[in-house]
């Protein structure tokens, strides 16, 4: 006999008892020009930006390691938030790729910011591209329970250790390496401002998962699926990222608008309500999309992709720490961030400044 079970739906009403109190981020100093991969291709000037659309984007050297990144960027974000590493309780650290199967990498990081001798808690979130905007609600929901009360999010990745140039550039063209970190903090009301800008208040979360197109993106090789003791060539052969762009295309374009009436719904705002979104940075052909699909002008969307190519991850806290270096974000402001993963899922927050 099957069971059915109701599920009360979920409370539209925005938590408002936390913020970003601290962001920065963090690129490799190696830049990858397009027209320097079209070369090594064997193509014409300007073929590849003209397949993926990106310029230029930062790439990890040698030298530069993934906690190397990370830590860059906590240390940056602790400094803006004007506090000291002590009062960090808890860490968080999102990332698609992380750097081993075991341990997480929050240990490390941890670690390497000297905070071995603190007893707080460090582990791993895994939502692909949103795993740090999950993080970041996962940092909102332990501070609400009194868990938390100063937490640090940190996002590293270093997509192109796994790109796939020789099969698929156009691909492989969209990925870029990068690092953020931001402070959640419990918010008060005489906190108007942070040290380098306005205070961003954390409002309500939303996220959705279509697990029919789990396999559109994939980077197989890592984990259980293949035993490099026992066929070490199919793990050669699938340690490289895959993507099925335009099944992607479809289901977002399918989901999008429902998605964003939903988000809105929680947060109680309307579309016109809305000064700047901050999307994940994924394509540029993603982004035209979205602003087709969406309905939101294209100068509200914060658009640097071009510039830093898909950072997985790192990609949404970046773009929201370089908006706010550039000056996009004013006091008074509603932020809408939102993003898609493999998965596949879509997901949202709200800000306030």
């Amino acid at each position: 006999m099957s069971v059915i079970r109701q599920i009360e739906p979920a409370l539209a009403t925005p938590m408002t008892t936390t913020r970003i109190s601290g962001l920065a981020h963090h690129l490799p100093e190696q830049i990858l020009e397009s027209v320097e991969m079209d070369t090594r291709l064997g193509k014409q000037p300007g073929w590849l930006e003209k397949q993926c659309g990106v310029a230029a984007r930062s790439i990890a050297s040698a030298s530069d390691t993934q906690e190397a990144m990370a830590v860059a960027a906590a240390r940056a974000a602790i400094m803006d938030a004007g506090i000291r590493p002590e009062e960090i309780d808890l860490l968080l650290f999102g990332a698609a790729v992380g750097r081993q199967p075991i341990p997480a990498t929050a240990p490390l990081i941890k670690r390497e910011l000297g905070l071995s001798h603190l007893a707080f808690a460090a582990y791993d979130i895994n939502a692909t591209c949103l795993s740090a905007l999950v993080a970041m609600d996962l940092a909102q929901l332990q501070i609400a329970a009194g868990r938390a009360r100063t937490v640090l999010v940190v996002t590293s990745e270093i997509a192109s250790r796994a790109l796939p140039w020789d099969s698929d550039p156009k691909t492989a063209g969209l990925f870029g390496d990068g690092a953020a970190a931001f402070i959640v903090t419990a918010d008060t009301p005489a906190q108007t401002s942070g040290p380098t800008g306005p205070a961003l208040r954390l409002r309500a979360f939303h996220m959705e998962t279509y697990a029919e197109a789990y396999d559109c993106c994939a980077l197989p090789s890592g984990g259980t699926r293949y035993d490099f003791h026992r066929d070490a060539a199919a793990f050669a052969e699938n340690a490289y990222f895959r993507m099925d762009g335009p099944e992607l295309f479809g289901l977002t374009a399918a989901k999008l608008p429902a998605f964003l009436e939903e988000l809105l719904s929680r947060l109680g705002w309307k579309k016109d309500d809305v000064d700047l979104i901050i999307p994940h940075q994924a394509s540029p052909l993603a982004l035209a999309h979205m602003a087709r699909r969406s309905g939101f002008p294209r100068d509200r969307i914060f658009n640097q992709v071009a510039r830093t190519g898909n950072l997985v991850a790192a990609s949404l806290p970046v773009a929201l720490s370089s908006a706010r270096e550039a000056g996009w974000i004013k006091p008074g402001m509603k932020v809408l961030m939102i993003g898609t993963s493999a998965g596949v899922s879509i997901a949202g927050a709200g800000l306030e400044s």
